[in-house]
């Protein structure tokens, strides 16, 4: 069965994203961006909300062909091209790059696509993240802190009614400072 994973950088006080959508504190160098590729490389689908496939929609389908790119941002270019991705926006027209749009979480239709052969499914943005959450269908968290407090911005967690335990699975700390938590829902084994 294909496990939904959230695959997200976070700030140490817990921020998804800096004051306006900032992202300019991510502490992506190549060593972790080969990290990225390695384990996005393996999945089967991305799934996305609006905000995110947009800003990932403005870089990186041409990213390849900037001299400028360093060789895992120019393999993450063709790993993202190539995926399959579900777009999920109740405004989006329309969702190009090998997308498929998506208006609501159906936890019954999740649970159909995770039934289907095939690797994990990457989930992305806070959104969506906080939707799959509340919905009990995020399997693995893969959480990169990076060693910043922002303050203020987006929450990664939203306020929830209930905790959720889990269960830490790997930790890894980078050159540069960013750790890796990984974490499982229990009873959900990748094994």
């Amino acid at each position: 069965m294909r496990r939904i994973v959230l695959m997200t950088s976070v700030s140490l006080d817990g921020y998804f994203e800096g004051p306006g959508g900032n992202l300019d504190w991510h502490l992506v160098d190549d060593e972790v961006h080969a990290e990225f590729n390695e384990v996005l490389g393996a999945m089967s689908a991305f799934l996305d909300g609006r905000v995110t496939h947009e800003l990932m929609a403005e870089f990186w389908p041409t990213a390849d062909s900037d001299p400028d790119s360093s060789p895992p941002m120019v393999e993450f270019a063709r790993i993202w091209r190539d995926m399959p991705k579900v777009v999920f926006s109740r405004t989006l027209e329309r969702a190009d790059w090998n997308a498929t749009l998506v208006r609501e979480v159906d936890p019954e239709e999740i649970r159909r696509m995770q039934a289907q052969p095939g690797g994990d499914m990457a989930v992305g943005g806070a959104d969506l993240a906080d939707t799959f959450r509340k919905l009990d269908l995020i399997d693995e968290y893969r959480l990169y802190v990076h060693p910043v407090l922002l303050g203020r911005g987006t929450p990664l967690f939203r306020p929830a009614d209930a905790p959720a335990g889990l269960r830490l699975l790997e930790t890894r700390t980078f050159g540069n400072g960013v750790v890796l938590l990984r974490y499982e829902r229990p009873g959900r084994s990748s094994d």
